[in-house]
């Protein structure tokens, strides 16, 4: 009996090192060795008792988890369901104004012009990389935009083609004083060809933004002298493209900006002489 419960003992659980040992084994009495008996076996069975504890614990805490994380996903699901709906849904527009957006709408997909800008044939522009505005003859019969300039330099600048120009104007074209007399420098985006009766000509392109009336858009320049024309600047249908309509009966539609050191824009005269495009290109 006493070898059975050694056996039962050691397979559950070891036994306390914490007890006291004594250095030699004193004979017990009958009564004291089943007493001894009985506490060794209460002791295993409170220690193999723990264990189903502890294993229904974790399982329960594993349940606990899983039901964690499957609500987390359901709560994702619904996050996801509520932004689906409120991007679908309609936008509730007052029953008086449905009427009138509808027509705008309507008369904005039906009108040739839509948003576009109406312009005349001549206009002001500004030009912010130059410091000056000057009067532009607008035509969709040119591709390109052209700029009247002089003293054409080209040179290289960390690798790229560069160009420094001056303003070629007549003494009737108004400008910016300061913008008159300084050299400006900026990058060659291309060069054209253009042939001519006395040969074939190349000619740097520059991009410079442009300011006309509501619109501030770039547009590629060519450089080249046009004080023999009307018009210090012509803007072509590249400019125009999506933007603007001409109106061949307008001109100066739009105000001239103003920059430093010009003349105010209530005190420009805008001829009607100077409109005159016969000899324009």
């Amino acid at each position: 009996m006493v070898t059975l419960l050694a056996t039962q003992l050691t397979g559950c659980a070891a036994l306390r090192s914490d007890q006291p040992q004594d250095s030699a084994l004193q004979p017990l009495g009958r009564e004291a060795f089943n007493q001894r008996i009985d506490e060794l076996a209460l002791s295993l069975e409170s220690q193999c008792d723990t264990s189903p504890l502890l294993d229904s614990q974790q399982r329960q805490a594993q349940r606990m988890t899983a039901d964690v994380r499957e609500i987390g996903s359901l709560l994702r699901k619904l996050n996801d369901n509520v932004d689906n709906l409120t991007l679908a849904a309609p936008q509730i527009v007052p029953t008086g104004t449905q009427q009138p957006v509808a027509a705008e709408l309507c008369s904005q997909e039906n009108s040739p012009s839509g948003n576009k800008t109406l312009v005349g044939r001549s206009e002001w522009i500004g030009l912010p990389h130059l410091g000056t505005s000057l009067k532009a003859r607008i035509d969709s019969g040119a591709n390109t935009a052209s700029l009247s300039a002089t003293e054409i330099t080209p040179f290289e600048r960390d690798g790229e083609d560069w160009v420094r120009f001056k303003l070629a104007l007549n003494d009737n074209d108004e400008v910016v004083e300061s913008a008159q007399k300084e050299a400006f420098e900026a990058p060659v985006e291309r060069r054209v060809k253009v042939l001519q009766a006395t040969g074939e000509d190349s000619r740097p392109v520059i991009s410079l933004l442009v300011i006309l009336g509501p619109i501030r858009q770039h547009a590629e320049f060519t450089l080249n002298d046009r004080t023999h024309l009307n018009f210090p600047v012509l803007l072509g249908r590249r400019f125009l493209l999506d933007i603007a309509l001409i109106d061949v009966a307008e001109s100066y539609l739009h105000e001239r900006p103003e920059f430093s050191g010009g003349t105010p824009a209530d005190q420009t005269v805008n001829a009607p002489s100077s409109d005159m495009d016969t000899n324009d290109d």
